[in-house]
């Protein structure tokens, strides 16, 4: 495995970490659906998060969250579509993203809550 691809799985460890820790409870990680994947799906009460995690050991020229584009968002809903017309829930579902900012020898977070909406 890349470098790369270790460090987004500790991201993703961070990100599970932080949201437990603020009471979600993790529903799946990882959750594939035709060309689809989602990070992590968690609920808290009635709200299903759908969380996009992007993790950087350096925060380059643009913002981290501004790296999810469209055709991520469309596929992200997609996937939460496909979730919870499977386990026939009824919840809200709210689109997060996560940033893990490696900084020094620790790592800053960043809960970006209802980042984008997919109407």
């Amino acid at each position: 495995m890349g470098k790369h691809n270790e460090f987004g799985k500790l991201g993703e460890e961070k990100a599970v970490a932080f949201l437990r820790k603020n009471g979600y409870k993790i529903k799946r990680r990882n959750y594939r659906y035709l060309k689809a994947e989602v990070d992590i799906i968690a609920q808290k009460g009635d709200i299903l998060a759908i969380v996009e995690v992007k993790s950087r050991s350096s925060n380059f020229l643009e913002p981290i969250a501004q790296t999810v584009d469209q055709k991520k968002i469309n596929l992200l809903v997609m996937a939460a579509d496909r979730f919870v017309t499977e386990h026939d829930l009824d919840v809200e579902v709210r689109f997060d993203i996560i940033t893990v900012l490696k900084k020094g020898p620790g790592f800053e977070l960043e809960h970006l809550k209802d980042a984008f909406y997919h109407f």
